[in-house]
Formats: C-alpha cells, structure tokens, sequence
C-alpha cells in the first residue's frame, strides 16, 4: 500500500502556536481525524480547561471508543452544516470535512454568523485549500449537494496537477469513496475558491479579515479577524510560511513522486 503524508496534523506546531496566541479553549473541529489532529485538539483543550466539538456523521467506531474515554471531547454525529445549532462560544473553527464548494462557503457563513451572534473574532483553519480540491469539487456524499451547486463529477477517474480534466485509471481518486468534479477551475468550484468567495461577501460588508496559505500537505488556510487583540502577533507567526515559494516546490516535488508511484501501480510506466 503506498502512503501519502495527507493530515492537518503535519502543521500542528504551527496550529498549536496559533492556538496559544489567541487563547483558544473552545474548538470545533469539523471532519474527525481520530488519531491525527483530533487528538492533539483535545489535548489542547483539556490543558486550557475547554472543550472539543467534533463534528462527523460517520467516524471509525475507534474514534468513539475514544471519544467515551474523554470527558473534553464531545461527538456530534451531524453533517456540519446540521450542526451548528449545537456549538456556541467557540474559539477556533477547525475546517476539514467535505471539500467542495458549497459546504465549504456555507459553513464559512455560519461561522461568520456564530462569531457575530457570540461576539467571537473569526477563526478558521482550513485544510485542502491547494491542489487537487482547492479549485475542484470533491464529493463524499454528491447526493447530500444540491443539485444547482453540484459539478458533473466521477467516482473512478483521477485528477493530475496542470490537467482540467480527469484520467481513467490514473492520477488521484477515491476509488468508490468520492468523486471529482470533471473539470478544475470556474465558478464556485473548490475549496480555495469557497474561501475567496467567502472574503470577498465578508469583506464587502466592512468585515476585516486576514488571510494566510501553507502551500504544503494540500494546503493549509488560516482566516481570522484583522482586528482581533491577537491579530498581529499570529500574523507574524505566518508571514515566513504564507505563500512561501520554497515550501510550495517541495509540495509540488512529493505530489510529482507520489502520482508517479501511482502510475507504476497502475501500470502507466514500464
């Protein structure tokens, strides 16, 4: 089996150190990554006497063996956007569940409205905003997206950088377990374009926001409030890693090697 180095996880220094900065206790962490990040919010959590919110309609049953032996962590077995009514107060937004367009904005906007209703500044750390799902929809449950924002999509064909279309037996693909939007690019398509659509609403309305990208491991987004007390000093944390060309060669150089790992499974290359 071949392995790719794939979780929210491999930033956790970053994330703790941002966690620390803006006095995070209260964390809701959509898409449960039960022994990658979920565990290191927790322990964050419990030593700042907070609380973690899981959200995931369909764990490993490990993951709720492990939720019963935590009293900090709370599992909410609801889509995301099902949950929201249950989380109140929360101090950093964990965002790493279906990584489409129209999951992705929603649930920016009712962060943005929980943060407005709690007089909370905006948090959010959101994976996948690179390639592949940062300008093309991935689809876990294409059923659950309505109709008029769901992209024509397979669930067999894979997606290869610098290639709008998808590839019969190649590339990267769920095999069954999620599907591709058949193009890259466009309109409300991918995570990365959810979040800029979400920026651009916010800040048309006179909502500060700041905005910083870790072009590795898929990408990793940070977006929080520009006038937030901790605003600056979590800025100079990420100013050395934003859109930071060194790191986004090597990212380019692993998805190189591991697509073509691929390929020599699939029998493209001799």
């Amino acid at each position: 089996m071949t392995l790719l180095i794939h979780s929210m996880s491999e930033f956790s220094d970053i994330i703790i150190s941002a966690m620390s900065l803006a006095k995070v206790s209260q964390i809701a962490e959509i898409g449960a990554e039960y022994g990658g990040m979920t565990s290191i919010l927790a322990d964050h959590a419990e030593s700042n006497d907070g609380h973690l919110f899981s959200i995931d309609p369909g764990p490993k049953s490990e993951f709720l063996d492990w939720v019963a032996t935590h009293e900090s962590v709370t599992h909410i077995a609801k889509p995301s956007l099902s949950a929201f009514p249950e989380l109140k107060n929360i101090d950093l937004w964990m965002v790493d569940g279906d990584h489409n367009w129209f999951t992705v904005y929603h649930e920016l906007k009712a962060i943005e409205a929980a943060c407005i209703r709690d007089k909370k500044p905006l948090f959010a750390i959101l994976h996948d905003v690179c390639w592949p799902a940062g300008q093309r929809d991935m689809y876990y449950a294409p059923d659950a997206i309505p109709k008029e924002y769901r992209h024509d999509y397979c669930m067999d064909s894979g997606a290869k950088p610098g290639q709008s279309g998808l590839l019969r037996e190649q590339g990267m693909r769920g095999m069954g377990h999620f599907g591709w939007a058949l193009h890259e690019g466009g309109e409300r398509n991918g995570v990365k374009c959810a979040v800029v659509d979400f920026i651009n609403e916010a800040e048309a309305t006179g909502h500060q926001l700041a905005y910083a990208e870790i072009p590795a491991v898929f990408g990793l987004g940070i977006l929080f409030d520009a006038t937030a007390p901790w605003a600056g000093a979590l800025s100079d944390l990420l100013i050395p890693f934003h859109d930071n060309p060194l790191i986004a060669k090597l990212e380019q150089n692993r998805l190189a090697n591991y697509l073509t790992v691929l390929d020599w499974q699939d029998g493209v290359l001799d």
